[in-house]
């Protein structure tokens, strides 16, 4: 079936937004991560696409009491509510990231939330502490609902993904440190140790995983692009013949890459998305030998 082709995100024309608009999605998950308590594989921190933007989970604050930050983009604005009632919001605008971080903390005092975070942005190259961040200035509100529009197609298609699978598998979440949208499968069993691990790495790779995700580009893969990985990963899967022709294992981040441009223009761009997500899912549980059996949902015949 013919669907409408996906919006265009080429990195060149939203980078600068891009830069800031990831900065302040770390801000608002240094929050959550102040607020919340520690889930296995930190997916307490991790939001979720609504049909307005992005958004944190509830957080608690004080007794009987929560708060639920949203990127709202269609209004562009971080809206913030509480469960007393409460709401306050700021504008996502054109101002540096040291301004942003200001007025956010400002608008959670004036309702009743006062929290401390750690500063320094994270899996970022050359961080700079987000109160004095004056580099990051830039806001485009089209690129930035563009990709939020991306987001909710992307989701949609992990989502039907993801109801195919029994066993232990994370949301579909955003995850602001890699500015990723992820889905994440494990077969159950331990994984190595990874000597010298950081803990975040040492949290998020204590199980075997396969994992797909989004995200627009960085480092050595230029493009918005879907990737696909298997941690830890089983010999042969580098050389595995996977769906569709476009995608190909890129040995300098060690995962299937499939561009988004291959995807968004075709025909059925949900369907070849699936296609990838299939594919590599399927090469690395055989080649790891994965009890599929008991990990995958029955397909009525």
């Amino acid at each position: 079936m013919k669907s409408e082709p996906w919006p265009e995100l080429p990195l060149e024309q939203w980078r600068d937004t891009y830069a800031t608009l990831h900065m302040w999605t770390q801000i608002v998950g240094k929050i959550c991560l102040a607020l919340t308590p520690l889930v296995n594989h930190f997916w307490n921190i991790a939001f979720v696409v609504t049909s307005r933007g992005v958004a944190t989970p509830a957080m608690p604050y004080g007794v009987g009491r929560a708060l639920n930050m949203t990127f709202d983009f269609i209004s562009h604005v971080l809206v913030a509510r509480c469960s007393d009632g409460g709401a306050r919001s700021i504008p996502l605008s054109a101002r540096s990231v040291a301004v942003f971080y200001r007025d956010t903390l400002q608008m959670l005092h004036e309702l009743g939330v006062d929290v401390k975070i750690w500063t320094m942005p994270v899996e970022v190259p050359d961080p700079v502490r987000f109160e004095l961040d004056t580099g990051h200035t830039t806001y485009d509100p089209v690129y930035a609902q563009r990709f939020w529009q991306i987001l909710l197609r992307v989701a949609d298609v992990m989502q039907e993904f993801r109801a195919g699978f029994v066993g232990k598998c994370s949301p579909v979440h955003f995850f602001w440190g890699s500015f990723d949208l992820a889905v994440t499968r494990f077969s159950g069993r331990r994984a190595p140790e990874r000597p010298g691990a950081d803990p975040i790495t040492r949290e998020a790779y204590s199980h075997e995983v396969i994992s797909h995700g989004f995200w627009p580009g960085s480092g050595a893969i230029q493009t918005a692009a879907f990737y696909a990985y298997a941690a830890p990963e089983p010999p042969g899967f580098k050389e595995a013949r996977v769906l569709p022709a476009a995608a190909a294992y890129n040995r300098d981040v060690s995962e299937f890459i499939l561009p988004y441009d291959a995807v968004r223009s075709q025909s059925n761009p949900a369907a070849v998305l699936e296609s990838f997500l299939r594919s590599t899912y399927e090469a690395g549980a055989r080649l790891a030998q994965w009890d599929r059996g008991s990990l995958e949902r029955a397909t009525a015949t």
